[in-house]
């Protein structure tokens, strides 16, 4: 029998059939009658032995891969790739985030393993939106398309709708990215509750490396509260912070939410002073968005750079940053191949994140279309409602009686 050599597939038996998982936290149940009818089959080292033509596997992995969910909140999942005929640019939960800066955002997963009550995505284990997940190569080939179009130095963000560390092939994507010359800095946001030592000190090799991470609280239960779980480990990632700090650069950055930690933020820059390695500290104002969690009433501007000046001044640390610290610089747009106003023919390609959406292309960008059921190969007209950054949203145009 021949034997599957996936990196990103595992096959695991269990009494209702074969859990196919792929990158780690997607997954498929393949009954047994489905294998049984085409051969001989076994799962060895979680990888699938079989009799049968490839091409009848191939047939079986394709179905599945149309038939993800989520391990974690048993969402649907939209696997992303060369082939799948979505391009990258044009939608705001996957792809690339270009915005006329030297800053570079990718998106190659959504999905997070806390529930932050600040979330500015309603993102989280009570989610109920779909998820994406994109093929590291095509991300890749994309983003260095864009990189060398401008042939200038950039910053890429790992900016995802979640926690990035549930990406399955980070690692792979980090070297990519550290092998590229044109990119000086590796931006990720993560929460760091799923970065252990071992795999702080792998990612040491990453030099461009920089990770911007949650801390709210330095009070295990104000923790709890703010990141919605019950739990969350925070000497884990006091920990986490602590040894990480000696291997990469890091910046912890709280989000100061009223009614939650605004006691909390004086406790984590007594704290950061303490480490032989400091991270930067860059404090947040917690700001409600449409689609995210209201969790309190925000601070002024004027109330919060107040307070950031007060604790400046008390403990003798920069907490303002600003687009200067970032070498952040404005770069050309990328054209645009319509524009708010048009009208456009385009062909509904899968759900969008929020059910009962589509998502359709044209011209090589993703159109969101909120509102719109998904019909798969559907063809409709839009009106481009927005188009800033090259994110386009559009409304179906009504045929006229």
């Amino acid at each position: 029998m021949q034997k599957t050599s996936f990196e990103t597939i595992q096959f695991h038996k269990t009494k209702e059939g074969v859990v196919f998982t792929f990158l780690d936290i997607f997954k498929s149940l393949i009954t047994f009658s489905e294998l049984d009818k085409l051969g001989v089959w076994e799962v060895v080292d979680k990888q699938l032995a079989y009799s049968f033509p490839e091409k009848q596997l191939d047939r079986i992995l394709d179905k599945h891969m149309e038939q993800l969910t989520n391990k974690l909140t048993g969402n649907k999942v939209k696997y992303i790739h060369e082939n799948s005929g979505i391009p990258l640019i044009g939608n705001v939960a996957f792809g690339i985030a270009y915005r006329d800066s030297s800053i570079i955002e990718i998106k190659p997963v959504t999905s997070c393993n806390l529930d932050c009550v600040y979330c500015s995505i309603s993102e989280g284990l009570s989610s109920k939106k779909n998820d994406f997940v994109v093929q590291r190569e095509y991300l890749v080939k994309e983003l260095f398309k864009i990189i060398e179009q401008f042939n200038q130095s950039v910053e890429v963000h790992v900016g995802v709708q979640g926690e990035p560390f549930l990406y399955g092939d980070m690692d792979g994507l980090l070297e990519d990215l550290q092998a590229h010359p044109l990119i000086h800095t590796i931006s990720i946001d993560t929460n760091a509750t799923l970065l252990t030592e071992s795999r702080l000190d792998k990612l040491e090799s990453i030099t461009k490396l920089q990770l911007n991470v949650s801390l709210d609280a330095m009070d295990e239960q104000v923790a709890k509260k703010v990141a919605g779980i019950k739990h969350y480990n925070l000497k884990h990632l006091l920990n986490v912070i602590k040894y990480g700090a000696a291997k990469v650069k890091m910046i912890v950055a709280p989000v100061l939410t009223r009614g939650y930690n605004e006691n909390e933020i004086e406790k984590i820059i007594q704290w950061v002073k303490t480490l032989e390695h400091k991270p930067i500290l860059g404090i947040q104002n917690y700001l409600p968005y449409k689609t995210g969690r209201r969790a309190a009433k925000p601070y002024s501007w004027d109330e919060f750079y107040s307070m950031i000046d007060t604790w400046e001044k008390r403990y003798n640390i920069k907490l303002k940053l600003s687009a200067e610290d970032f070498n952040i610089k404005k770069m050309p747009p990328l054209p645009k191949p319509f524009k708010k106003g048009d009208i456009i023919g385009v062909k509904l390609v899968c759900e969008d994140r929020f059910p009962g959406s589509s998502i359709a292309i044209a011209k090589n960008r993703t159109i969101s279309v909120p509102g719109l059921k998904y019909i798969p190969k559907k063809t409709v007209k839009l009106e481009i409602i927005r188009d800033k950054h090259n994110i386009f949203t559009g409304k179906v145009v009504k045929r006229k009686k």
